[in-house]
């Protein structure tokens, strides 16, 4: 039997999860869908231990969504984004540069939460909601765009005519594929180790990036663990050394990861298992189709630099919600569409080529090219205009608009 709603979603992610609160708290029947139930447990097997950085403007759609109340009071907030460089022959801090909030604004850059946890209070969200239908463990598998809406026929066998659907469903997305869209896809020869630890040093709210060679590596504050100082990192390398790392003993470990971060923290100490990450960029060359939109990962996939990645999918989402409450007795018409794609692949377009850059210079091999980045970070820091407009820049935020995010 043929089922209908207002808005289907294939990707029961982060990304998804959050689409299916925000329009099913817009008032818009919401049918969600994903192969794999989400795992919200830390210690689950599968469990995702990567973090999301929150930026300020992404805070009103959390809030829209009914999210933000229940993310909060886990959140640790990131006041300063600071750059080392320990690209020198030994692998210490050369060269530190702090990027502070309270030069732009009066909030913090943002907030950091572990992914798990986003995904278990989302799904806690969803249930409240009785216009949303989460089906985990159920996929997309084909669809059929007409004149006055979508039909999806989902993996069990079940059919849905929908005036919308939205692929959040990843970076070799099904939606996208059935609508026949390219991708261009950028490959680094780079993983990622994600992981916890704790260290004996506060972090003070500083996100840190620590830059030698193969990549950045990253801590980002967390809230404390066992009245611990503690910290999400993000380890990216070439990927036969991830693979070495992965495997060594933990006190081995411990002692590499301790050197890696320029012992910036003291000695680190590793809280959670090590998952290994692919690292590639990618971008749709289009974002919309017949009754469809491609958001998150189905549109653009970058390297975990600067705290881009899902915030950009966040404003995917906030332009979705804006053309979705325009046009309410037809979410899925051709004006809300291509207004969609126009409205975000250009902004898309040049965050993926600025993160691409931004990665090829972490990964300098020779001294030469080190010494090169060293100073390409000093000049863009020297002149506070241009270090205002950089951190503006990071958020997605215009020149004028330094005032905190509400509170609901």
């Amino acid at each position: 039997m043929r089922e209908t709603t207002d808005i289907l979603i294939s990707g029961g992610g982060v990304a998804g999860l959050t689409t299916a609160c925000a329009l099913g708290s817009a008032g818009f029947r919401v049918i969600c869908v994903d192969p794999a139930p989400p795992v919200t447990e830390g210690e689950a097997e599968g469990a995702d231990l990567r973090t999301t950085a929150f930026l300020q403007p992404s805070i009103p759609v959390l809030e829209a969504a009914g999210l933000w109340s229940r993310l909060e009071p886990h959140a640790a907030a990131l006041q300063i984004m600071r750059i080392i460089d320990a690209g020198g022959p030994d692998p210490v801090a050369r060269l530190t540069r702090d990027f502070d909030a309270a030069d732009i604004s009066e909030a913090p850059f943002g907030w950091n939460l572990p992914n798990w946890l986003l995904r278990r209070e989302m799904v806690a969200r969803i249930a409240e909601l009785p216009n949303v239908d989460f089906r985990p463990g159920t996929g997309f598998a084909r669809m059929l765009a007409r004149e006055t809406e979508a039909l999806v026929t989902l993996t069990d066998g079940s059919q849905i005519a929908a005036k919308l659907v939205i692929g959040a469903d990843g970076r070799a997305s099904p939606v996208r594929e059935a609508l026949g869209i390219a991708a261009k896809t950028i490959r680094y020869g780079q993983k990622a180790l994600a992981f916890a630890v704790t260290h004996d040093i506060p972090h003070g709210n500083v996100s840190t990036e620590v830059h030698r060679k193969g990549g950045p590596f990253t801590l980002v504050p967390l809230p404390d663990r066992d009245s611990r100082p503690a910290s999400a990192v993000v380890w990216m390398e070439t990927g036969p050394e991830i693979a070495r790392l992965a495997a060594l003993p933990v006190p081995e470990f411990e002692a590499e990861m301790t050197a890696r971060s320029s012992g910036i923290l003291g000695p680190l100490t590793l809280l959670t298992r090590r998952s290994v990450w692919p690292i590639i960029s990618q971008i749709a060359d289009r974002m919309s189709g017949p009754r469809t939109v491609l958001m998150a990962e189905a549109a653009h996939v970058v390297p975990p630099i600067g705290a881009q990645g899902l915030n950009m999918s966040l404003a995917d989402l906030a332009a979705l919600l804006d053309l979705t409450e325009r046009h309410r007795q037809d979410p899925g018409a051709r004006s809300v569409t291509e207004t969609f794609h126009c409205s975000r692949h250009l902004d898309v377009q040049a965050r993926v080529t600025g993160i691409d850059i931004l990665n090829r210079a972490s990964m300098a091999e020779t001294p030469m090219l080190r010494d090169l980045r060293a100073r390409g970070l000093e000049a863009l820091y020297s002149t506070r205009a241009v270090r205002q407009m950089l951190m503006r820049a990071g958020l997605g935020v215009g020149r004028n608009d330094t005032s905190p995010p509400s509170r609901a």
